[in-house]
């Protein structure tokens, strides 16, 4: 996709770097010369502009643009004055980053496609980890039900799934298993690297390392961590 991300903060450096590895076009632009230098080489397209000037724009190469993230974070309004430049500009998907309830209702009131809060986000995400000890990461679909990485349990390995009655003993749903693997990387050193096994069958054997990942709800993933897995964060 060709990704358009303005403000290069920490935020808006890390998310225009991983979407660039992961395939993407990304275009960014902040009046930062130094941000920009950091990351030209990373990305298709990098520019020193300032995000509240419309004629700025005209340096963005804009057309064909699926997706417009406004990164900027500071409470000044140019988060606020960047949307609205381009939703004139642009028909792109546009996602916008608030730094307050008051820019949420304006944002809403603009129509922006989605309003994140990447602060807000990774904290309820942390916090949710710390409260369940043993897991090692979590997706929050709503106040009862998540997704979560939980380490096998030491009596579970060797057995396969349809012996050890997971979903029955556990009331959760095994989405898949990721394993650590040994891979050479380009200077010929072995790193370690996850591999997400599919969709798993029946038959497979938990083996020592496993990670799962469950669906189910919090009470029943915080009886599973304190009962059965072995506490490792991996």
């Amino acid at each position: 996709m060709k990704i358009v991300v303005i403000g290069l903060g920490n935020f808006g450096m890390s998310l225009a770097i991983h979407l660039s590895n992961t395939g993407n076009e990304v275009i960014v632009a902040d009046q930062n010369m130094e941000k920009v230098n950091l990351v030209k080489d990373k990305v298709a397209h990098a520019v020193a502009m300032d995000a509240t000037n419309e004629n700025a724009y005209q340096a963005l190469p804009l057309n064909n643009a699926d997706i417009a993230i406004i990164a900027i974070g500071e409470r000044n309004g140019a988060s606020i004055m960047s949307t609205a430049i381009l939703k004139k500009l642009t028909k792109a998907k546009i996602i916008a980053r608030s730094a307050s309830a008051l820019e949420d209702t304006i944002l809403q009131a603009m129509g922006v496609d989605q309003i994140i809060h990447p602060e807000q986000e990774y904290a309820e995400r942390f916090t949710k980890k710390i409260n369940l000890k043993g897991s090692i990461d979590n997706f929050e679909l709503d106040d009862d039900y998540l997704v979560s990485e939980v380490s096998v349990g030491k009596e579970l390995v060797g057995k396969t799934i349809q012996d050890s009655d997971f979903r029955k003993n556990f009331n959760l749903n095994i989405i898949t298993i990721i394993r650590k693997k040994q891979h050479s990387n380009l200077v010929g050193r072995m790193v370690e690297k996850r591999e997400v096994v599919g969709l798993p069958k029946p038959e497979m054997v938990f083996q020592n390392g496993d990670v799962l990942a469950v669906f189910g709800k919090d009470a029943d993933i915080k009886k599973y961590l304190k009962n059965h897995a072995d506490g490792s964060s991996n």
